[in-house]
């Protein structure tokens, strides 16, 4: 009779700088609480030291990682063929705005109509902050029925550039470009810095789908091989994160205060990129619109270039996780995570 393989010394997690379940059930050190019984180390990605492989947060060849982060990296890593699973996708509005110079007279996303758009250029393996740049006007520029071949692509290095959306930025206060796209509580509080001001918000375009881009949806993966061992671990851990989402539905002061620390910007950027009501929106599901709408942006990453091989995204969730860990969660309504804040 073959035994049933040992538990890992240690779970990862990883997720980016954003509104995140993950983030929320770390910060309470719920991960670590629920793992501790059984003699598991769960720690933090970003938090490891020096010789961690940090490249996983965007390549996941570490099987025991969990990934809360961008769909870029993460369609990218599956393309490449990781054996990645995914098990949860969430909707998060997150400021997403194309700016441009004081005076220039564009004033919404039909004037971007011949203008020159900056595409950052990032010497990284998977230049996921072009592609944003890219999904973002496409995403403005459909909202006027335009395309990209309307505008004219300007290619910004950002090598050397210190902060996110600083080569962009340069390029549009030295005039080499009349727009530019950002998103997210950084990207306010660097716009105000800069002077710029906003010609489109896709925040307030009615169709969702001009607002598909990097983190929205934002997927939840696993890796097979942590999946095909050691099923329970995983359906615990989301239910980790479904108690933290549950949570932060009840108490919207403290979710402000762990996305400022999260995001690194202050309250102001935090209440400038994300609405009312955000904390509301951290619950993963695998529904069938959110998966249309990723499988929207795997097709119009792979017409960019950025994949190499297709991933179909239905394929590739597995529903069965986030359904157990559900039930594992709904049979546990007195456990501590769900005390008082």
């Amino acid at each position: 009779m073959t035994s049933a393989p040992a538990l890992p010394a240690t779970l990862w997690f990883t997720r980016c700088p954003v509104p995140t379940a993950t983030g929320i059930a770390a910060d309470r050190q719920w991960l670590t609480d629920e793992f501790a019984p059984d003699g598991i180390t769960v720690r933090s990605l970003q938090d490891a030291e020096p010789d961690a492989d940090r490249e996983a947060h965007f390549t996941h060849a570490l099987p025991g990682l969990f990934r809360e982060g961008g769909n870029v990296p993460a369609l990218w890593a599956r393309s490449r063929g990781e054996r990645t699973r995914l098990i949860g996708l969430t909707w998060i509005e997150e400021r997403q705005v194309v700016l441009v110079a004081p005076g220039s007279g564009i004033r919404s996303a039909y004037d971007l109509r011949g203008r020159r758009i900056a595409l950052p250029v990032h010497p990284i393996a998977i230049d996921f902050w072009r592609a944003m740049a890219l999904r973002g006007f496409e995403g403005a520029l459909a909202s006027a029925g335009l395309g990209l071949a309307d505008t004219v692509p300007v290619d910004v290095p950002a090598d050397g550039h210190l902060g996110q959306w600083a080569a962009e930025l340069a390029a549009l206060r030295r005039g080499d470009v009349d727009a530019v796209y950002v998103k997210g509580a950084l990207a306010v509080e660097a716009a105000r810095r800069s002077g710029a001001e906003v010609a489109v918000e896709l925040d307030d375009l009615p169709d969702r789908r001009f607002r598909i881009n990097n983190g929205t949806p934002r997927p939840i993966t696993v890796h097979q091989d942590l999946l095909d061992e050691h099923p329970a671990l995983v359906d615990r851990f989301l239910a980790v994160l479904l108690r933290a989402a549950d949570w932060a539905a009840k108490t919207p002061a403290e979710v402000d205060r762990i996305l400022g620390a999260e995001t690194g910007a202050g309250a102001e950027g935090v209440a400038g990129a994300y609405r009312p009501g955000t904390h509301l929106t951290l619950h993963p599901d695998l529904s069938p619109e959110r998966l249309a709408l990723l499988a929207e942006q795997e097709s119009a990453l792979r017409a960019h270039g950025f994949l190499p091989e297709p991933v179909p995204v239905s394929a590739w969730a597995d529903p069965e996780p986030l359904r157990r860990a559900a039930a594992l969660k709904d049979a546990h309504p007195k456990s501590p995570l769900h005390a008082a804040p």
